[in-house]
């Protein structure tokens, strides 16, 4: 199956709060640009974010875009719901490497009928950081605050 994707980002994590903070800034730009957020997580982030956003200086509006985003791990539920997207679309796929691979195997059948999307692949830093030049080699950018940076290796 072809690769319809526009194109694939990584970013490289140490800790769930680490992963929200290099990640909202780019939630809120893209939520801002009314594109669709999705979050597939291995790990519950529900109340990381909450209590990172609660202490964030956002207006009250924005808070609750970023926390009615599905901050929990029901895949399935996320899958149905990006199936059914027909808007542009951002993706991050957050855990380890096995977790990232598994959900790419199968992200293609969920977004077959919607070719605006960006996958964004974040791997946890401490069990990928002796692999992490050939990761970054398979993605067009690398998410960091406050942008995406071309990857140059």
């Amino acid at each position: 199956m072809k690769n319809i994707t526009k194109e694939k980002n990584c970013a490289f994590y140490a800790s769930d709060y680490h992963f929200e903070m290099i990640s909202l800034p780019y939630i809120s730009k893209s939520l801002d640009e009314k594109k669709k957020v999705i979050v597939l997580t291995e790990n519950d982030l529900s109340a990381t974010v909450k209590n990172l956003v609660d202490r964030m200086n956002l207006n009250e509006v924005k808070k609750k875009e970023i926390l009615n985003i599905n901050w929990s791990t029901n895949d399935l539920i996320k899958f149905k719901e990006v199936s059914k997207q027909k808007e542009e679309m951002i993706i991050f796929i957050k855990g380890k490497k096995n977790y990232i691979e598994n959900v790419n195997k199968n992200i293609n059948k969920w977004i077959e009928k919607n070719d605006k999307v960006k996958i964004i692949d974040c791997y946890e830093f401490f069990e990928v950081e002796d692999s992490i030049d050939e990761i970054a080699k398979k993605y067009n950018h690398i998410i960091g605050t406050p942008k995406e940076q071309k990857i140059v290796l």
